[in-house]
């Protein structure tokens, strides 16, 4: 195996393989879905930035969660785009790693950003006369750096046990980005201690969040439940309903995709399932979380009516 082993200068993705005229229509549907996903994020980026009757911890949150999509989607839509209209397929394997690397970093931060913004929700249904000094401004700054530090760490991680693997001559990635298993697949060596490193991640990482989310989701469907008003309970219900569907989405695929690495899922398969979370999710974020909110809605109207011509 040792006359086999050398240093990657290059990599090929092989992408969705599948027919050229099919290729062209995922070429003009995932761009639509990329363009919707800046354009959402965009927008409500903007908005919060701009407006400041948005603030508040709430939308905080959501604005980090918005440069996370978007940071996240451009870190693997624009090659998967490239290479469906490209015979050349390869991509120089320092890229590929740091693509790995970001695609981890951003993945794991959107999971802990998801569980703070459970808890922020849970905090001003449950506790709303305490709300104001539970989330205050320094606790919302420790709970942001803390969750961007600890993913880019965790990342970390994964990228060095990467790099002390030597690889084969095999160059070929079964995917349309450089996902971790897929690049694990390359090495010539024993990987299981970077399974049992992805296997621990997940459980701190997808597992415990989820199970805050859920217990925070709980909690907040008991006080709405508690709610007078029929149209309160409805609407409450729907928001909540709406946030659990983009959480499940979320969370389901990657738990599918990373608690059982050495699972029989087609490898095509897998490429679906990271689609969800790569590009899906991004883009309905902020159709679930901001745009369906009557003063996201509001404020978007009066910037659009004064910036139409009298």
């Amino acid at each position: 195996m040792a006359g086999n082993q050398t240093w990657i200068t290059e990599v090929t993705l092989l992408g969705f393989q599948v027919d050229p005229a099919l290729e062209l229509v995922l070429f003009g549907l995932f761009s639509l879905f990329y363009t919707l996903t800046l354009l959402g994020n965009g927008v409500i980026l903007g908005l919060i930035c701009l407006d400041p009757r948005f603030h508040t911890p709430m939308y905080f949150f959501l604005s980090h969660l918005a440069i996370i999509d978007m940071s996240y989607a451009s870190n693997n839509v624009p090659k998967m785009l490239a290479n469906l209209v490209s015979q050349k397929r390869t991509i120089f394997f320092v890229p590929c790693i740091m693509q790995t690397f970001l695609y981890l970093a951003f993945a794991h931060t959107e999971c802990l950003m998801l569980v703070v913004m459970s808890y922020d929700r849970f905090t001003a249904i449950c506790h709303p006369l305490r709300y104001t000094v539970i989330m205050s401004w320094k606790v919302c700054l420790v709970l942001v750096i803390t969750s961007w530090a600890f993913s880019f760490i965790l990342a970390l991680v994964h990228l060095v046990l990467i790099l002390r693997l030597p690889f084969c001559v095999r160059h070929e990635i079964n995917h349309f980005f450089c996902e971790i298993l897929s690049v694990l697949k390359l090495a010539c060596a024993d990987t299981r201690l970077n399974q049992v490193v992805i296997f621990a991640s997940c459980v701190f990482i997808l597992v415990g969040p989820l199970c805050l989310v859920l217990v925070s989701y709980t909690r907040i469907l008991f006080a709405i439940l508690k709610i007078q008003s029929g149209e309160g309970r409805r609407k409450a219900f729907s928001t909540c309903s709406s946030h659990l569907c983009v959480v499940g989405l979320f969370f389901g695929s990657a738990i599918v995709m990373y608690m059982a690495p050495k699972s029989r899922h087609p490898e095509e398969q897998q490429k679906i399932l990271s689609l969800f979370y790569s590009l899906f999710n991004p883009m309905l974020n902020p159709l679930i979380y901001s745009l369906r909110n009557a003063e996201v809605k509001g404020a978007l109207r009066r910037v659009l009516c004064k910036a139409r011509p009298v």
